[in-house]
């Protein structure tokens, strides 16, 4: 062992171990604040700011107070860790995996892991020119694309955290169903003619990302990859959180119970359509939405009904489909919309006469 190694081998192992030891604390620390959040919203609210609690004000400031640092805390967990999991799964990593595979398999395999890839609507042309030139077949392109924005971790983070693991493992189940059909169908549609003729011309090597060579390769990397998509993502959606909560606030304190029943209840069979024809057009994320979605069944809305809304606003975003427009054709973006529309009105109607 040369002099420079013998500095260095023993500092190795205290510093391993501070790091986790450091993780631990952070740990605890998140706990505590997460378990100390209800008792504290009410001191703010009733004793602080003097609310009375039947009043639909205080309701709401107190619904406000306690969902923002919750929702925020939950944000901050998940997606830390998968922002250490996605360093595994890089854009070029992604479509070497789905490269020349088959679709049926593909599908499935795009589906799964349109969870953990980098996604947003500002990189779904690249995206999709990436897939297609590395020779991924159309349906499991469109498959990683439904499934990358709809089932992703911050959804599933706000799901568990205000519903509960069921509804969110139900979400994440038929959010990657849809994906899964809506490849599979494209897929046997053959509709590659619909392809703006220019993709196709791009070689190959063109549409990588020279900065994913740089992916990282060790666990102090990975956990600095953790620490920028907390920077990244909860910096860029904790607007979105505030302003869907504030709504939601609303909704908890001035809306009568049960008032969305005769609305988006199981009873009213044009619900269902009615929403994900509003939620379409709509331009949110899971962030933003989903506090109004709790809001929404607390008030009386139909689970199903709920769902297919969100999904309708987070799965078919407008921006997504205008940026799309670059690459594709309008018959192939009209059979994209539809095919992905179809799916969701299923799954709400299913949950609804299940649940």
């Amino acid at each position: 062992m040369n002099e420079v190694d013998e500095r260095i081998a023993p500092t190795a192992p205290p510093r391993r171990a501070r790091r986790v030891g450091s993780g631990i604390v952070l740990l605890a620390l998140w706990y505590a604040a997460y378990r100390g959040i209800a008792p504290l919203s009410d001191v703010l609210t009733y004793d602080v700011l003097g609310l009375a609690r039947e009043t639909p004000f205080g309701s709401a400031v107190s619904f406000f107070l306690y969902e923002v640092p919750k929702v925020l805390l939950l944000l901050l967990l998940v997606v830390f860790g998968v922002g250490v999991v996605r360093s595994f799964f890089t854009p070029e990593k992604t479509r070497q995996i789905l490269a020349g595979r088959r679709e049926s398999f593909g599908n499935v395999l795009a589906s799964l892991l349109g969870v953990v890839t980098p996604f947003c609507s500002c990189s779904a042309v690249p995206m999709f020119i990436g897939f297609v030139t590395a020779g991924v077949p159309l349906g499991v392109t469109f498959s990683f694309l439904v499934s990358a924005p709809m089932v992703n971790e911050v959804a599933l983070a706000l799901l568990f955290g205000l519903f509960g693991w069921k509804v969110a493992a139900l979400y994440a189940g038929t959010g990657l169903l849809v994906a899964l059909v809506a490849g599979w169908v494209i897929g046997r549609l053959k509709l590659e003619r619909w392809v703006e003729p220019w993709v196709y011309a791009i070689p190959a090597g063109d549409a990588r990302d020279g900065r994913e060579r740089l992916a990282p390769q060790t666990w102090v990397d990975r956990i600095e990859a953790g620490k920028s998509a907390v920077k990244e993502i909860v910096g860029k959606v904790w607007p979105y959180v505030v302003a869907g909560i504030a709504v939601g606030a609303g909704i908890h304190g001035w809306v009568p119970a049960n008032f969305m029943a005769g609305i988006m209840g199981k009873q009213a069979w044009w619900s269902v359509p009615v929403a994900v024809l509003i939620g379409i057009p709509m331009y949110s994320n899971a962030a933003g939405i989903i506090p109004i979605v709790q809001a929404l069944l607390e008030k009386g809305a139909a689970l199903g009904t709920v769902l297919a809304f969100m999904m309708s606003v987070i799965g078919l975003s407008l921006p997504e489909t205008i940026i799309l427009r670059k690459v594709l054709r309008v018959p192939l973006i009209v059979t994209f919309v539809a095919v992905v529309g179809v799916g969701i009105l299923i799954v709400g109607y299913v949950f609804n006469l299940v649940l």
